[in-house]
């Protein structure tokens, strides 16, 4: 007995006919600092799939707004601005925060929503002095690291169109929130929020009877099998050894003068034992719940799309 799929599915060929001739306003130079790390992305591939993308969600603001604007009319109210909110999902090192970023470039090129802010999830760890006194820096990125309180609190102003909410910063450098530095978000269009947990449904406790994803009017996970994401998150080491863990002031300072058998072994450690986990358990059983599937080969170029029916 065959069982109907709750996706329609693409190839990426497929899917990149779906542009319907939206014109690609990238250059070469727009991509170099929208990249991530270790990231292949080329401007074909921007092509193929961001920007049929970018149409879907051009056609999902515009119904949305029409929605808000029927609600405040039925309650003769003066219609109010409420950001697109797009959550982005996926494992550490799969490419999600290039994806946020691509697609910020992208949306922010449309006429009819000229403002795309991006915020992601990191902002909302809590400090690692926190983590540290309740034991959990080695779960650092696993949903109970979060000030979800917070993040939530976020999310509901943006929503309820107040003027200026603001989020924390997060330095990967240091690894550690940035104290007394804030993104300010001024109801944007669009806001697109990326994190690994932000599709997660089954953390709780207290007051808190929300999740992130209630506040989302579309979401994308970001999928690969598990065997590439630690390949690439080991050569991401490798990277990161050489350039960012070699400032004295990195977290990670003391990675960089690692060998390369050292490095691939503590890289393959972490991964095992902290990354993966938090994926398996974590991160993977909630991309049934994304709205849209990109997935991606092992040359990290996007193989297949798979969108929710509605």
């Amino acid at each position: 007995m065959s069982t109907v799929s709750p996706y329609h599915h693409f190839s990426a060929a497929d899917w990149g006919e779906l542009r319907a001739h939206t014109p690609l306003q990238l250059s070469e130079q727009d991509l170099e600092r929208l990249r991530g790390i270790n990231v292949e992305l080329s401007l074909d591939e921007v092509a193929e799939v961001f920007l049929p993308l970018s149409r879907l969600l051009n056609l999902y603001v515009n119904a949305s707004q029409e929605l808000y604007r029927a609600s405040d009319t039925f309650l003769g109210k003066l219609p109010a601005k409420v950001p697109f909110v797009i959550g982005i999902a996926g494992s550490v090192a799969v490419g999600k925060s290039t994806a946020a970023r691509v697609l910020q470039a992208v949306l922010d090129r449309w006429p009819d929503h000229p403002t795309v802010d991006l915020v992601t999830t990191d902002g909302f760890l809590l400090p690692n002095a926190v983590l540290d006194a309740r034991g959990l820096m080695e779960r650092k990125g696993f949903p109970e690291s979060y000030d979800r309180r917070a993040l939530i609190e976020f999310l509901s102003k943006v929503k309820s169109g107040v003027p200026e909410v603001t989020a924390p910063v997060y330095s990967h450098l240091v690894y550690d929130i940035v104290e007394d530095e804030q993104v300010l978000v001024r109801q944007p269009d669009i806001l697109i929020v990326e994190g690994l947990n932000v599709l997660q449904t089954g953390v709780g406790g207290g007051d808190v009877d929300q999740f992130v994803s209630d506040f989302f009017d579309f979401s994308i996970y970001v999928d690969a099998e598990t065997e590439h994401i630690r390949r690439w998150y080991v050569e991401r080491f490798f990277t990161l050894r050489r350039t960012a863990f070699a400032d004295p002031q990195s977290f990670f300072h003391r990675f960089a003068s690692l060998s390369d058998a050292e490095a691939e072994e503590t890289a393959t450690g972490i991964w095992r034992a902290i990354n993966e986990v938090n994926l398996v358990e974590n991160i993977l059983p909630t991309r049934s719940r994304a709205d849209l599937i990109i997935t991606k080969g092992a040359d990290h170029r996007v193989t297949d799309v798979r969108l929710r029916r509605l």
